[in-house]
């Protein structure tokens, strides 16, 4: 591993880093699910300190968990031309820096969710932390191509939170919501990983486009995607959401689906297409911004 070390670090470099630790691109994805969810727990708009709090709390787990990440993966990060310029590769801070920076980020966001949302939300967020450090990044990350299809279990833990932060239970739209987002991750981050095989490959990890052939990775991106598309349209009937969800909910898992299927068609010829594998990755981001953001409009239409 090659770690960068600079000749001057600024205080300015110093803060980036600290915020690059958290990944605020992955956590903003995060929160555009956690919002929506609140909405249609609460049938209408959650008073705003709650919202507040929710999203507080959130998005501190979730950034101790990045950080965690960045700590454990530095020795790849430094491999990969996708991540070599993380703080920890490039020295901007030390791994023990980041760590007691990742600690205190948890500790804290226990403290918010507890305090001022629930118990049962803060103990949800824990999870999610565990869930991702432990079972994603120490155990699968490097040994199984099943990784992420696991792993994801840990990105699909906000609308949990955000279900529980308003109710204090579960139960079963919370369920399906999370296994929307459960099963919307391995095509998302593959789609990414056709684009990053040479990366993954160098580093040594097991990602499907590395250790499946080109043709079985879109395969599975396909039917993947067909059947987040199903679970969509379950949330309808089970969340009593009416036709501006159900009409954008199949248009929307529709294109996807269609993204999904060129992608898999290329691929039977044995040749990568990187771009039709990037333009499904990016509607993946839009798609999931989409469908929650239509399940909250749809409420607040509904209901108000």
């Amino acid at each position: 591993m090659t770690i960068t070390a600079p000749t001057s670090i600024s205080t300015r470099d110093v803060l980036k880093g600290y915020v690059a630790l958290t990944k605020p691109r992955i956590i903003e994805l995060l929160l555009v699910t956690t919002i929506p969810t609140m909405v249609v727990a609460a049938k209408g708009i959650p008073g705003l300190w709650l919202v507040v709090a929710t999203l507080i709390g959130g998005t501190l787990a979730a950034g101790g968990a990045n950080a965690f990440n960045m700590v454990i993966d530095r020795d790849i990060d430094a491999v990969m031309e996708r991540t070599k310029r993380r703080p920890l590769v490039t020295g901007v801070m030390t791994p023990r820096a980041a760590t007691v920076f990742a600690v205190a980020l948890e500790i804290v966001a226990f403290a918010v969710l507890a305090i001022w949302v629930n118990q049962l939300s803060a103990w949800l967020a824990m999870s999610a932390t565990a869930f991702y450090v432990v079972i994603y990044t120490l155990i699968l990350k490097r040994r199984s191509k099943q990784n992420i299809v696991i792993g994801g279990a840990a990105g699909a833990v906000p609308v949990l939170i955000g279900w529980s932060a308003v109710t204090n239970s579960l139960g079963w739209t919370p369920v399906l919501l999370f296994l929307v987002i459960f099963i919307w991750t391995p095509p998302h981050f593959w789609a990414l990983a056709v684009r990053y095989r040479d990366d993954y490959q160098a580093a040594n990890v097991p990602m499907m486009p590395v250790v499946a052939s080109l043709r079985r990775t879109t395969l599975e991106i396909l039917i993947y995607s067909v059947l987040m598309w199903a679970l969509t349209v379950l949330i309808g009937p089970s969340a009593h959401l009416g036709w501006i969800y159900a009409v954008s909910s199949m248009v929307l898992g529709g294109v996807f689906t269609f993204y999904a299927l060129l992608l898999y068609r290329h691929a039977r010829s044995g040749v990568a297409d990187v771009a039709e594998a990037m333009r499904l990755f990016h509607y993946s981001i839009t798609y999931l911004s989409a469908l929650f953001l239509v399940m909250a409009v749809d409420v607040l239409v509904r209901y108000h």
